[in-house]
């Protein structure tokens, strides 16, 4: 299950609807451990930076050919051997609804996306939960910008 989640939680922070300029990098946030995270690093204090470079990490691991392009096919591919695909006990299918919804946003658009445009839909997420943008998301601003959009039915 934290397979799963981890997946989709990584998949759907490098999705978002279209490109925004670049702001200025922001200093790195402090490498020291932050309380009640219980090992998931996905609730994090993240920069700008951290998101995009998550972002070109999970680009490259989709991309199985290494042609600069994710299509569908590599995604759903990629999400069925890293465990979200499947009904996997004690989950109740939950790992594959992530990952289907996490596909269904980065393929929005077209059958295939680069690398630009993938990094551009993680950074266009990140500045959406940046609610102070700061070029920080806190854990507490991922919990709110979750609960905006739960509340607008997205």
């Amino acid at each position: 299950m934290i397979k799963s989640m981890t997946i989709a939680a990584a998949a759907v922070a490098a999705f978002a609807a279209q490109a925004e300029a670049q702001a200025p990098v922001q200093p790195p946030v402090s490498a020291q451990p932050q309380a009640n995270l219980r090992g998931n690093w996905l609730q994090a204090d993240t920069t700008r930076q951290q998101a995009q470079q998550r972002a070109d990490t999970l680009f490259q691991r989709l991309d199985a050919n290494h042609d600069g392009t994710v299509t569908r096919q590599e995604a759903e591919q990629a999400a069925a051997q890293m465990g979200g695909q499947g009904d996997q006990a004690g989950q109740g299918g939950g790992g594959k609804r992530n990952a289907g919804r996490m596909i269904d946003r980065l393929f929005n658009q077209g059958d295939s996306v680069t690398q630009l445009q993938f990094e551009a839909q993680a950074l266009s997420r990140f500045d959406r939960q940046d609610l102070n943008h700061d070029g920080v998301v806190t854990a507490d601003e991922r919990q709110q910008a979750r609960a905006l959009r739960q509340s607008s039915g997205n």
